[in-house]
């Protein structure tokens, strides 16, 4: 039985001599080490051995097990060198060459243009006010000069959450609830800028947007301070050649009203398929406060005047990246959003 288990030890190494893989010597050691392999399998037969033989023959295959053992993770070391030799060869790594870097982040198109925006206006010595999603009817509507029932309440499809709260329609309650906590000083010189909501959803509309809105109130505040102020915002937004144009319009909270344009950021204001070969862009609207407005604040229209004007970032947006669907700032697609 000694013969036999030397000779099944030699076969075994030479077995894992010709192993090419770490497959072929797991299978090795489960033929001869396993619980139904070789050794196993001799060591059954002791039984038919002499009690003289048997402390002989255990103490040979105990010495066989542990130099299989030893063979065969030496030769697993053996193979799994091997195969990273023939990786690193294969890949071609150099490890010379600088790492890749992480991607970070950085800010949303809106973003960037709500801060270019704020920027602008700070520079023009504005400060940053801001206000509740969440509004009463009366510093959304009423308190702009838009009682219950007014036909000008259908410019604005609201979201109702209760007979008299809603989610803003625009930031102007921000305006009043300033007004309001700084009655009677002045003066009053504000943006606020944030998010709004309204029932529309199509290319150049979404349920919920971004606005800012602008306010200043004091003694002798002319329509021409306003148009000063936005002729010098859009010189900034849109570059140096920009051309502004006021045209008459009408909103509740200002009288007189007008409408903004820029000549076209596309053709310079010679007239393409983006202006409808017109040259000039809306961007805002504005207007000198209306004193029924004021008064309703606290201040006396008859000592200070004011003015107010509006603008949608998303519109400001378009027109600085000449992007033609609303809808994209919002898909979350990052081919899109990589751009900027």
């Amino acid at each position: 039985m000694e013969q036999t288990l030397l000779k099944m030890a030699e076969e075994a190494k030479k077995n894992l001599e010709e192993a090419k893989s770490l497959e072929e010597v797991n299978e090795i050691r489960v033929r001869y080490l396993g619980k139904k392999g070789e050794l196993t399998r001799i060591l059954r037969g002791m039984g038919d051995l002499s009690p003289e033989q048997r402390p002989r023959v255990g103490q040979v295959a105990n010495e066989v097990r542990r130099i299989l053992e030893a063979e065969i993770t030496v030769r697993t070391a053996q193979i799994k060198e091997k195969i990273k030799q023939a990786r690193l060869i294969e890949e071609k790594i150099d490890v010379t060459l600088p790492g890749t870097k992480f991607a970070i982040g950085h800010l949303h198109p809106l973003t960037r243009v709500r801060r270019q925006i704020e920027n602008i206006f700070l520079g023009l010595g504005f400060e940053i006010a801001e206000g509740p999603e969440v509004e009463l009817d009366y510093y959304n509507f009423e308190a702009l000069n838009i009682p219950k029932d007014h036909p000008a309440r259908d410019m604005q499809d609201t979201f109702f959450i209760s007979g008299e709260i809603l989610l803003r329609t625009h930031t102007s309650p921000v305006q009043v609830r300033t007004m309001e906590r700084m009655v009677p000083r002045i003066p009053v010189k504000i943006i606020a800028p944030g998010k709004v909501y309204r029932r529309d959803d199509d290319a150049t509309h979404s349920p919920m947007f971004h606005q800012v809105e602008g306010l200043v109130i004091d003694t002798r505040i002319t329509f021409g301070d306003l148009k000063g102020v936005l002729q010098t915002f859009a010189a900034e937004m849109f570059g140096p050649s920009t051309r502004t144009r006021f045209r008459p319009s009408f909103f509740p909270f200002t009288e007189p009203s007008a409408e903004v344009d820029i000549s076209c950021v596309m053709c310079g204001g010679r007239g393409c398929r983006v202006c409808s070969y017109s040259g000039w862009l809306e961007i805002l609207g504005c207007g000198s406060v209306h004193p029924r407005v004021l008064e309703m604040s606290g201040y006396n229209s008859e000592e200070v005047t004011g003015f107010a004007f509006g603008m949608g970032i998303e519109r400001i947006a378009l027109l600085k990246y000449g992007i033609d669907d609303l809808r994209l700032f919002f898909d979350n697609d990052l081919r899109f959003l990589e751009q900027f």
